[in-house]
């Protein structure tokens, strides 16, 4: 008679279970809390656990026999097969973020793992998938957004937050605003917020970047022009102003208007009327104006390049913005935003970053602002290949910027030694597994992004 539950490895001498007895397989997996659910080498479910049974609504008995894409439907199941993959490489695959539908059509997000299954002789037999439901981390995670999110904006600073509280109220007027703030930092979605608050939200939103514009036809893309104003003159051009009728402009980069232009802008904002080029009469501008500068305008003013009165025009509210590296506690915030938007636009399926990635950009100056972080989030996108985003996958000039910031390890002889034997032990797995720093991270028991940076400080290559 089989020991239905323990039996003795004669060569180990170790208490081992005897899987091969089914009854109690079952209840080993019925105790799991996570769904567990095996198949054979057809894609046919061998078993079906109780957590399964919950998180898919179907039930065992209908479960087992069946193929796993008829009870398992999920969004990778036709082009991106977890258990096809691992049965073709033998790879297992951890932790894999996906969207499954359950029997009464609802979407769940879940996390599921692979693994192949082994005979006594270590013939692969089939797959086994665990996954565990992430609706409730999901549902955090959105109000955790939805606390720190104001319509596009996403932040949890507190210079934010005091902005938050007064752009209602700012929206609800219909005064000239200045927003003032380094490249980057976000100029346009406040001025966007501020447009879709207002009682224009349903007229148009212009933007114009002045600083992009040549000096010479910034005017006409302004104010427009009207038949025969020049000679390339052919027909009517509205401009900027008569576009955003009943809407709002956002004038970017103000700054660079030119000394000559700022007279008949001052004029748009005292009188609400402005001449487009070789008109003999004005017309009526019904907008609303935003400003945004990275300049200091008084400053200009101070040095004759900047209209006092202009800028007074400009300065009825005022919005300052302040650079990331003032905020840096939105930096995890945004990276999260990025990724998932990343995801969307290259089709991917990151998880996050690793924490040495996130302590090197926790601990950069970003000149670019927000701009340059997502620049540097879609540039890991692209090239991470793993759920993971780490330090290999950042920009080359980031590391390079950040190769001096470095954890100081003390100097002393069993410092040294240990640091010795460390080195040592990577060469060798590396080695072993013939420079593979998956396998060796693998083996080490260690992230394959510490691995990376343990290679760099040694100098291994």
């Amino acid at each position: 008679m089989r020991k239905k539950i323990l039996q003795k490895d004669r060569d180990k001498n170790t208490p081992v279970i005897d899987y091969q007895d089914e009854n109690l397989m079952q209840i080993i997996l019925d105790s799991i809390t996570e769904g567990v659910f095996t198949i054979d080498l057809d894609k046919n479910i061998t078993s079906f656990n109780k957590a399964a049974e919950k998180i898919t609504g179907v039930p065992k008995e209908e479960a087992i026999g069946r193929k796993c894409y008829e009870v398992f439907t999920s969004n990778i199941c036709q082009r991106q097969c977890a258990l096809e993959k691992t049965l073709s490489t033998q790879e297992p695959i951890t932790n894999l973020p996906i969207n499954v539908l359950s029997r009464d059509g609802k979407i769940i997000p879940i996390s599921i793992s692979t693994a192949v299954l082994k005979n006594q002789k270590g013939e692969v037999i089939g797959a086994v998938e665990t996954f565990r439901d992430l609706s409730v981390v999901e549902t955090l995670r959105k109000e955790l957004q939805q606390h720190y999110k104001f319509e596009d904006i996403i932040s949890k600073n507190y210079k934010i937050h005091k902005i938050f509280k007064i752009l209602p109220d700012i929206a609800e007027s219909d005064s000239t605003i200045l927003i003032q703030g380094p490249s980057g930092s976000g100029k346009e979605l406040f001025a966007k917020a501020v447009h879709n608050l207002s009682f224009r939200k349903d007229g148009p939103f212009i933007v114009v970047n002045c600083g992009a514009i040549p000096e010479t036809l910034l005017e006409s893309e302004l104010f427009g022009y009207v038949k025969g104003a020049f000679t390339d003159a052919r027909k009517d051009k509205p401009g900027k102003f008569e576009l955003a009728n009943k809407g709002t402009i956002f004038l970017d980069e103000i700054g660079d208007i030119p000394l000559s232009l700022q007279v008949k802008l001052l004029r748009v904002l005292q009188d609400k009327t402005f001449e487009p080029l070789g008109a003999i009469k004005p017309k009526k501008a019904d907008v609303r104006v935003i400003a945004a500068t990275n300049k200091d305008l008084l400053e200009l003013v101070s040095l004759g390049k900047f209209r006092d009165d202009l800028y007074y025009r400009l300065n009825v509210l005022k919005i300052e913005l302040p650079p990331l590296s003032e905020r840096r506690d939105d930096i995890p915030l945004l990276i999260d935003h990025f990724i998932e938007k990343m995801n969307i636009k290259l089709g991917k399926k990151i998880e996050g970053i690793s924490h040495e990635a996130l302590n090197l950009l926790m601990q950069y100056d970003f000149p670019g602002n927000i701009r340059e972080l997502e620049n540097i989030i879609e540039h890991a996108s692209v090239l991470c290949r793993e759920n993971i985003i780490g330090c290999e996958h950042l920009p080359p000039e980031i590391l390079e910027k950040m190769e001096n910031i470095k954890v100081i390890i003390p100097e002393d002889s069993a410092n040294k030694l240990l640091m010795l034997q460390e080195e040592q032990l990577i060469r060798s797995v590396l080695k072993k597994h013939g420079g593979h720093r998956e396998k060796t991270a693998r083996e080490l028991g260690i992230h394959p992004t510490t691995l990376w940076r343990k290679m760099k400080r040694y100098g291994i290559r």
